[in-house]
């Protein structure tokens, strides 16, 4: 199974909120545990691993979760196989938080943003919400839009209007594309680069609140 970091508030009970947020191209499992302090006091925070070293495909010395092509495309082997193996990390939740979950939470920023949401759509009602913070929609045969169930997953979409990395123009596209196939999303725009701000999560939490 994936690596992965865990973050269980004392006397957590079966039912607890738990959140599976993904890190970034480059990065590492214990990235978005900085983000522990913004969440809920009673969520549990697990932030896997990705599978794949970010230097084969000169990401630096941390992790990626597939290798990107250009605009919205990417290499599909390599999404199939982080996907399979987000399946197993979901899959053992029980057993790693050490309760029941209640709500499951997907989200991630960039490249895990990205999964989050073809996670969600290629397994459909797997979890309860999506939070998407700068990552794109996958255009490939791999994540299909129109699957039955696709359209009951709550998907919040933040991205930066002045990000180099994945631009703001993929954010436009992939809310679109979404919207046409007849799933509700909702995006958010912050005047910000390739990074997450407080009030991006601020906003997430809140939609999520809203959303129970």
């Amino acid at each position: 199974m994936l690596a992965y970091d865990l973050a269980r508030p004392q006397g957590a009970k079966d039912g607890a909120t738990v959140a599976v947020l993904l890190h970034g191209r480059g990065s590492h499992r214990g990235d978005l545990q900085a983000l522990r302090p913004q969440l809920p006091g009673d969520w549990v925070l697990v932030t896997p691993q990705a599978p794949f070293p970010g230097h084969r495909w000169g990401y630096g010395p941390g992790w990626a979760w597939y290798r990107y092509l250009s605009e919205d495309r990417i290499e599909d082997a390599g999404l199939e196989r982080s996907l399979s193996a987000l399946g197993r990390v979901l899959e053992q939740l029980p057993s790693t938080v050490g309760v029941r979950p209640g709500r499951i939470v997907l989200g991630g920023f960039s490249q895990g943003g990205t999964m989050s949401l073809a996670y969600a759509l290629t397994r459909p009602g797997s979890v309860a919400a999506v939070l998407n913070f700068s990552g794109l929609l996958v255009d490939s045969p791999l994540v299909p839009l129109r699957a039955p169930g696709a359209s009951t997953t709550p998907i919040f979409w933040a991205h930066g209007t002045r990000d180099p990395t994945v631009p703001h123009h993929l954010a436009t596209k992939g809310r679109a594309r979404l919207a046409e196939a007849g799933i509700p999303v909702t995006g958010r725009d912050y005047d910000i680069g390739h990074w997450m701000d407080p009030q991006e999560v601020a906003d997430a939490v809140a939609f999520l609140d809203a959303a129970e």
